[in-house]
């Protein structure tokens, strides 16, 4: 097998610059610093960036809208998009920063919240590890819950199509426990650049089975005035939840950016992520908005499940649509794998490779078995949506952005900065305990 890719490093992985000492070294470019031993292109990573978001989540989307209205539901998804994408600039942003003042070629998510807090108010740089803790608990819970989703979504897709042929029917879980080899093996793969090739398949898919699904939605397209314009307040918090699960790539976001050829091409104007995200956004929108007013309150947590089974396209569509998730699945796994990667190398000295195959093959047994636990794909998205990516996406950047310039250069003229970010704060809080209350609620409900 081949070496162990380089990574971003932990904070703790290096010693922190003092902010005096930091202070000479402005000059200091963690760009050239960089050692990625299979760098990413521009277009390889806005490949990585469109797929990494681009899964489970927009078959959800029309669901999301069920639960926001079909005009609410359209504006609050730009706006939501707006929000995540803004909090991944002040995020890579404050990376950058970090790494200057601390001298570190490159931080992980867990390193820029351990650095901005050493080098940040004195009273806080002994949170500094408390805070690496919380981001990697996040991260790895989203990303297992994440690919739990996708594993459902998998299964029943294949449900539907294999039940219909052979006129059977077996419980989903049996579905969700055969999935688990061919996941151990697709997921032994290593290289973030050699994953290139399973993003431009399952991108080349999702993109025909999404554009066979719009034929199938556009097909006797009810007036806008058949579905209901706004929602009831109470299925708000399950379309906020579902949204930002869709949309939120914050798990790869940082990765993807530590391992480009030319990492200052990633933000800015129009940049890697502005590109990515005003796509993903726009396509999130258009396609939440058809197919909730194509099947209304019918609408299933995938929306490929509301296609007709009979129909052999839309049973090109499904087995697309599950082939293209299956594909993604190994590139969200990356994020989780790094985390215990670091673990590994730490307390291991021989047989890494073997050991962290054992470990790939646990993670993928774990997200298997959560599945088969919650088999039901909509309030399990929600939820992970509102705990994780409310936290992940929205909270710790706003929080991380606001510790990064306590000092210098300050909260800005009458302190916008940090009344900005109090109010992302205040809205990821919100979101996180009504979206999480109400997912939780359904979840019960249905298991009852």
């Amino acid at each position: 097998m081949d070496s162990l890719p380089s990574e971003p490093a932990s904070a703790s992985s290096f010693p922190i610059k003092t902010r005096q000492t930091s202070q000479d070294n402005r000059n200091y470019n963690p760009f050239e610093h960089r050692k990625v031993q299979h760098p990413t292109t521009d277009s390889e990573t806005l490949i990585h960036l469109i797929k990494g978001s681009l899964g489970s989540g927009i078959v959800s989307m029309p669901l999301a809208f069920s639960n926001a209205g079909l005009w609410f539901g359209l504006g609050s998804t730009f706006v939501v998009g707006a929000i995540c994408t803004y909090c991944v600039h002040i995020l890579v942003k404050c990376a950058h920063l970090l790494s200057r003042r601390a001298q570190i070629p490159s931080l992980d998510y867990a390193g820029i919240a351990e650095t901005a807090f050493s080098l940040g108010p004195k009273r806080l740089n002994k949170l500094s590890r408390l805070a690496s803790f919380a981001v990697k608990f996040f991260m790895s819970l989203y990303t297992i819950g994440g690919l739990c989703v996708y594993t459902t979504i998998i299964a029943h897709n294949i449900k539907q199509v294999v039940e219909f042929f052979y006129n059977t029917e077996l419980n989903i879980r049996l579905y969700l426990l055969m999935l688990l080899l061919p996941l151990s093996l697709t997921n032994l793969v290593r290289e973030l650049k050699f994953l290139v090739w399973y993003s431009l398949v399952a991108n080349t898919l999702m993109g025909l089975g999404l554009g066979v699904a719009l034929y199938f939605i556009l097909s006797d397209l009810p007036p806008v005035s058949h579905q209901y314009a706004v929602a009831h307040v109470s299925d708000w918090p399950k379309f906020f939840g579902t949204v930002i699960f869709a949309i939120e790539g914050i798990s790869v976001v940082i990765s993807l950016e530590n391992n480009m050829q030319n990492p200052d091409h990633f933000i800015g104007c129009p940049g890697v992520l502005n590109i990515g995200m005003t796509l993903l956004v726009t396509l999130y929108a258009i396609f939440g908005f058809l197919g909730f007013l194509k099947y209304g309150t019918a609408t299933e947590g995938s929306i490929t499940l509301n296609l007709p089974v009979e129909n052999k396209l839309a049973q090109s569509v499904k087995l697309m649509i599950a082939i293209s998730i299956f594909l993604t699945y190994s590139l969200q796994f990356y994020v989780p794998v790094e985390i215990f990667r670091k673990r590994i190398k730490k307390h291991f000295k021989v047989h890494l490779n073997l050991i962290e195959c054992g470990v790939r093959v646990a993670l993928v047994t774990l997200t298997v078995v959560v599945a088969i636990i919650v088999p039901n794909i909509g309030p399990f998205t929600s939820l992970i949506g509102a705990v994780c990516l409310s936290t992940l996406g929205i909270i710790f950047p706003a929080v991380i952005e606001t510790i990064t310039y306590w000092n210098d250069p300050g909260m800005g003229r009458f302190n916008w900065r940090l009344i900005k970010n109090s109010l992302l704060v205040l809205f990821g809080i919100v979101g996180f305990l009504s979206g999480a209350y109400v997912s939780i609620l359904e979840i019960i409900t249905i298991n009852l």
